[in-house]
């Protein structure tokens, strides 16, 4: 598979080394740091509107390789682009569950595992070595981040981050567009649009969805 990346930053360059483990090739890294499309070896580099042409041309799908959330579905909701566009990336050297799903655009890096029954959504990042345990939920334009622990039939909801070595304890909801600070233990239900730090993690800031969806 042809893959082609929206992004080229350090998080893209992750995403390519997912892409090649997991045997595929990247045709090309579009930012709109670039004024136009040009070519450096066997790679396309140009502006993100140079997609939909690239998409065709060289029977690619596309990864929006962006660690923002909200960035991150800003991109998709301007391309506009149909779920079979986008790929989906594991890494070689995770473990998943036969029986997980794992939406398009969505990217597992080396090292993660998800058990049983879990449903992954679309365009979510799984960072390095955490931990996905059975019957959880992790919706669309999620990111969780490195090493953390997600414990049994745990919901995180749309666009929430969770930092790098958080732990959820079983059974608890973490409300969409919500983060949770690296190292922080949840042991409580966090409402949406709500940052959460702490062992045990208590909500520090608390957004209406005006002031969120005006930040997105």
């Amino acid at each position: 598979m042809n893959v082609i990346l929206i992004g080229d930053s350090g998080h893209a360059r992750v995403i390519a080394d997912n892409v090649v483990s997991s045997g595929n090739k990247v045709i090309a890294r579009l930012d709109d740091k670039y004024e136009e499309l040009f070519k450096e070896g066997e790679i396309w580099l140009g502006p993100v509107s140079e997609v939909h042409g690239l998409i065709d041309q060289e029977n690619a799908k596309v990864i929006i390789a962006i660690g923002s959330n909200p960035i991150r579905k800003k991109i998709v909701d301007r391309l506009d682009l149909q779920d079979c566009h986008y790929a989906t990336v594991v890494h070689k050297e995770a473990i998943i569950s036969p029986s997980v799903s794992i939406g398009h655009g969505s990217v597992v890096m080396p090292g993660v595992i998800v058990n049983a029954a879990a449903a992954i959504g679309k365009h979510v990042i799984l960072n390095t070595r955490l931990v996905i345990e059975h019957d959880c939920l992790v919706d669309d334009y999620a990111h969780v981040s490195p090493g953390a622990m997600i414990t049994g039939g745990v919901s995180i909801h749309e666009g929430v981050h969770v930092g790098a070595g958080a732990t959820v304890i079983p059974t608890k909801s973490i409300g969409q567009w919500s983060v949770i600070g690296a190292g922080s233990v949840v042991i409580d239900d966090i409402e949406e649009y709500s940052t959460a730090v702490g062992v045990p993690a208590k909500v520090i800031k608390k957004e209406s969805k005006t002031t969120n969806a005006a930040n997105r």
